[in-house]
């Protein structure tokens, strides 16, 4: 006689094997046996997704407005070209990310997420003898020139380099 092997619940498995509960639940769907879905756990995940998108895109401004901060405000000529480089590839990673709802997303919550990283960007700066009194209280920089792959600010202290110099 056979031995038959019990499954676990669909529940069960997406606790124990999450990549497994996933291909089951797209096989469901392209089999359009809706009945059978973890909707439950199915909506949370679909949630999830759009979560998942805002934080990368906020993520990859952040970095940008960093490093933007770093090359206008820092008085340090060594480490100028690996911001540079930071700046291209995160400007080159959310172009290929940003949707029209994720640029509204984005436009709404630049003060908040420039506010956040005001401080840690202070910090590095701080060993550059770069004062608080210069970080501006409120974003500097647009959207428009946070994604523009052509612009940067300049230095305050008249640092520049070759690849800087296409403002």
């Amino acid at each position: 006689m056979a031995k038959v092997i019990a499954r676990p619940s669909t529940s069960d498995l997406y606790e124990s094997d999450f990549a497994l509960w996933a291909e089951r639940q797209a096989a469901l769907l392209r089999a359009k046996r809706f009945d059978e879905l973890d909707l439950e756990n199915l909506i949370e995940e679909v949630e999830d997704l759009s979560r998942r998108e805002r934080d990368a895109v906020e993520s990859h401004v952040e970095r940008i407005l960093e490093h933007l901060l770093k090359l206008q405000l820092s008085t340090a000529r060594r480490p100028r070209r690996g911001w540079l480089v930071t700046v291209d590839r995160q400007r080159a990673k959310l172009a290929r990310k940003l949707t029209t709802t994720l640029r509204n997303h984005l436009e709404a919550e630049l003060p908040a997420l420039y506010t956040g990283l005001r401080r840690p960007v202070l910090r590095q700066l701080e060993k550059d003898n770069v004062r608080s009194q210069s970080l501006p209280s409120a974003c500097p920089y647009t959207l428009e020139k946070i994604l523009d792959p052509d612009w940067l600010p300049p230095n305050l202290h008249g640092i520049s380099d070759p690849m800087s110099e296409r403002s």
